[in-house]
């Protein structure tokens, strides 16, 4: 190869290698994200990136990150926010409003339902233990039931028939009570006279005789209301039994209602919350037969009469957090002043105050632990909402209905996968 062959092999070689690059600097602008490119008015040739200034073209304001438009990038940042999380929290309270009209329309399904999803939890673990004992699903669910209902009618007939037996007694007592109540009005402090006794009883008697028919009304409406009572009764022990029997099945039917992305996530928040709420009744039935036991000792230690009525109704105030005791411990005092005089009754006031401060502070935490743990005033607000709602009965529900909310909440919150359930099929699998 001659000199001159070689020389313009070189030039040829540089060529094409400016070529190449210049190439590649243009890929390089026409690919670049933060620069994009828009067609520029002035010249029609290529276009130009928006960084550049064209004269006579008005440049577009910048906008927002979280705006659409020019509307609303003049609206300020804070009012933005603030309208936005104004319209959503209105759809919510409309929605939370449209439940609870719907949930007082037919509360009389609503609160045997609830009441049926409480006992299935408290009863839920003697029903499995006769399945370990290799009894049939149906059978270990009706001996667990009616073994529930037959210790319920007993306590309530031992109840009965101890108050009938000492209304005499307590009758005599009463009496005596007022008589030495008014002895204290005419010697105590407020020395009133016969003359002014006289009068504030006449006063209560006219006053009774006026509201005699509404009280009446409200007898008749609960004589009217005993269907109802009845109908809800027969509600709570069906679906008490099939709650038992086919609660997994009838749970499973109701995922497989949600969209396959969200049912393991639903399904992983509601065992959680059935856990919480069997953990929450079995919890509150063993505070609340100490309560009974403890109040009832020195109930029977005075001789304070309907001891063992007034330990039931301890039991049964106990279901109700914080306000439920503490009523039904009020009634105790109030025998054991008419019976034993102010001083029997200010033992047993302080013997229910012990009682309260030691449930409060060493039972619930110890025997609920954290998974129930509940502010005390969520409970009070919650208790107030459902005696506005539902009488007693939603005073009864609204706790264990806190609670199940927050174990479900939690979870739906939480960034965590559940677990695949035991009973999963992997269908096709991709290899890393």
């Amino acid at each position: 190869m001659s000199r001159f062959e070689r020389v313009r092999g070189r030039l040829r070689r540089a060529y094409e290698s400016g070529r190449e690059s210049v190439r590649a600097d243009r890929r390089d602008v026409n690919d670049a994200p933060d620069e994009p490119r828009v067609a520029s008015p002035a010249t029609p040739g290529p276009v130009a990136p928006t960084s550049a200034t064209v004269v006579g073209v008005e440049q577009p304001a910048a906008l927002h990150t979280s705006t659409a438009s020019r509307d609303d990038a003049d609206v300020p940042h804070a009012l933005r926010i603030g309208a936005a999380w104004s319209w959503r929290l209105i759809v919510i309270g409309v929605v939370t409003w449209s439940l609870i009209r719907i949930i007082g329309t037919i509360r009389i399904v609503i609160i045997p339902l609830a009441v049926a999803l409480l006992l299935s939890a408290l009863l839920a673990p003697a029903v499995g233990w006769l399945l370990k004992a290799r009894f049939p699903r149906s059978l270990a669910t009706g001996v667990v039931l009616v073994g529930g209902l037959a210790a319920v009618i007993g306590t309530l007939t031992l109840v009965v028939n101890e108050f009938i037996a000492g209304v005499p007694q307590l009758s005599d007592k009463s009496s005596e009570g007022v008589r030495q109540i008014q002895n204290w009005l005419k010697t105590g402090p407020l020395h009133l006279s016969d003359s002014q006794l006289n009068r504030y009883i006449d006063e209560a008697q006219g006053w009774i005789n006026g509201n005699t028919s509404k009280f009446t009304s409200g007898a008749l409406s609960t004589a009217a209301t005993l269907a109802e009572v009845l109908t809800g009764t027969i509600l709570v022990l069906f679906a008490t039994f099939f709650f038992l029997r086919d609660g997994n099945r009838i749970w499973r039917f109701l995922v497989r209602l949600l969209p396959v992305a969200a049912r393991w996530k639903v399904d992983d928040a509601g065992r959680a919350s059935w856990s919480t709420l069997g953990a929450y009744v079995r919890a509150t039935v063993l505070v609340a037969f100490i309560d009974a036991v403890g109040i009832g000792i020195f109930l029977v230690i005075f001789d304070i009469p309907f001891a063992f009525p007034l330990a039931a109704l301890v039991f049964l105030g106990a279901f109700i957090p914080i306000v439920g005791a503490a009523l039904s411990g009020v009634v105790a005092v109030l025998v054991a002043l008419v019976d034993s005089g102010p001083v029997t009754a200010l033992i047993i006031l302080g013997v229910v105050i012990g009682v309260q401060q030691v449930e409060g502070h060493l039972l619930q935490p110890l025997i609920m632990g954290r998974a129930v743990a509940i502010h005390p005033l969520a409970v009070i607000i919650g208790i107030a909402a459902g005696v506005v709602l539902a009488g007693i009965a939603g005073a009864l529900v609204a706790v264990p209905l806190i609670a199940v909310l927050n174990t479900a909440v939690r979870r739906l919150a939480a960034r965590t996968v559940p677990d695949t359930p035991p009973d999963a099929v992997v269908v096709a699998s991709q290899a890393p």
